[in-house]
């Protein structure tokens, strides 16, 4: 299914949609739910379908996207047990890994809802296989992705006249700012 396909979707099922494309996106399904949510800004600005439901639905279906990745890193974690008691070599590299969870896991968690958004769903995974504290997890994720959902909603909102000249750039500036992200690492 392409881009448009899925695009064309939004005014038939609305909300439906949105939420089922934040919700894919997060646990790592290559689902382009930023364009999505700027098109569902941009058909509730038309009237096409109502803003504030629009909103929820995005938000609901991200929430609980994060929240599947994160216990599906989690139920993952007894694998990583057993690497680190059968193998001492990564028993020293899971360590780091668990203490750079446990130091920058909120700030990560944050950022990587909107920021560096495709990074969002590797961190779910991560987070609950480190057994990152799921209060702070979620704490920090529902924030994110509040975040995130204002951002393309209230474009396409605002900017419902223009989406097809957004939806690339902010492809682009997403994608500019993910690889200096590894670049840094």
């Amino acid at each position: 299914m392409t881009a448009d396909s899925l695009l064309a979707l939004v005014p038939t099922y609305g909300v439906a949609v949105l939420a089922l494309a934040t919700f894919l996106s997060c646990i790592a399904m290559p689902i382009p739910a930023s364009l999505i949510m700027l098109a569902g800004g941009a058909f509730a600005a038309g009237g096409d379908i109502a803003l504030v439901p629009a909103v929820i639905a995005c938000l609901a279906g991200a929430i609980l996207g994060d929240q599947a990745g994160y216990w599906i890193g989690a139920r993952g974690a007894g694998l990583i047990d057993r690497i680190e008691a059968q193998h001492p070599s990564r028993a020293v590299l899971i360590a780091r890994a668990r203490n750079f969870s446990a130091r920058w896991g909120a700030p990560g968690v944050f950022f990587s809802r909107w920021l560096v958004s495709p990074l969002g769903p590797y961190v779910n995974l991560i987070s609950g296989a480190a057994r990152a504290t799921w209060t702070i997890f979620t704490t920090w994720s529902v924030l994110g992705e509040i975040v995130w959902v204002s951002i393309y909603i209230g474009l396409g909102y605002a900017f419902s006249g223009y989406i097809a000249q957004i939806a690339p750039v902010a492809g682009n500036f997403v994608g500019l700012l993910v690889a200096l992200v590894l670049a840094l690492a």
